[in-house]
């Protein structure tokens, strides 16, 4: 059994990498946003609560997020272990889990700034199904991210609606987004590395050569 917390700034890929590999260890790959979405869409007392919160601008309480998590976590199919996606956000959150679960083993991506950057404001989405593709080609570094583009340009391949650039996609929003990221995830990761399970992996190339080096992580 293995109960793992990929960590990383928003776009180093960590959602990516645990889709991937939690089928690879049979175990469910588990994103607190992705969770309130269903539950919003299930319109579930715990969603309206959620979805007033949204709705006013105002951050999901810890005790809000917890239940969310704790709920999921007494899934079946978690019973065996599972990989939860940014979420601890604050050494609270983290103390909060561990009263009704316990960590293995953390894994902590690292990819430089100025890559994240670029990757960030490349990405484009499509505005029907929300698949993600990427423009940016970056060799450089020891870094090798080839652009995920799609069969035709501006389409997306799975339903061909139209990709577009977000707004929130620009590069004061991203620095924002990366300096919250480094405010909270300092001290957390200081928080498991003193509990010893953290494992530390600089992204360097696509998917494919990344979770392989992941899985190779969660044997030792």
């Amino acid at each position: 059994m293995k109960n793992i917390i990929v960590f990383g700034p928003p776009g180093s890929g960590k959602g990516t990498y645990s889709s991937r590999i939690a089928p690879k260890l049979n175990i469910p790959h588990i994103s607190t946003g992705d969770i309130f979405r269903q539950e919003i869409s299930a319109q579930s007392e715990l969603g309206k609560r959620i979805e007033e919160m949204v709705k006013t601008g105002a951050l999901v309480p810890d005790e809000t997020v917890i239940e969310v998590v704790k709920k999921r976590l007494e899934q079946e199919d978690a019973q065996n272990g599972y990989i939860l996606d940014g979420f601890p956000r604050t050494i609270k959150q983290a103390e909060m889990l561990e009263e009704f679960t316990s960590i293995d083993i953390v894994i902590n991506l690292s990819i430089p700034e100025d890559i994240l950057m670029e990757k960030a404001l490349a990405r484009r989405i499509c505005e029907k199904c929300e698949n993600v593709y990427n423009i940016a080609d970056i060799n450089r570094d020891g870094i090798n991210m080839p652009p995920l583009m799609p069969e035709k340009e501006g389409v997306c391949d799975k339903c061909s609606g139209v990709l577009i650039q977000r707004k929130d996609d620009n590069e004061e929003t991203i620095k924002d987004r990366l300096q919250t990221y480094k405010n909270q995830s300092e001290p957390l990761i200081e928080y498991f590395k003193e509990k010893e399970i953290v494992r530390d992996v600089k992204v360097v190339g696509p998917p494919e050569v990344m979770v392989p080096i992941i899985m190779e992580e969660l044997k030792k």
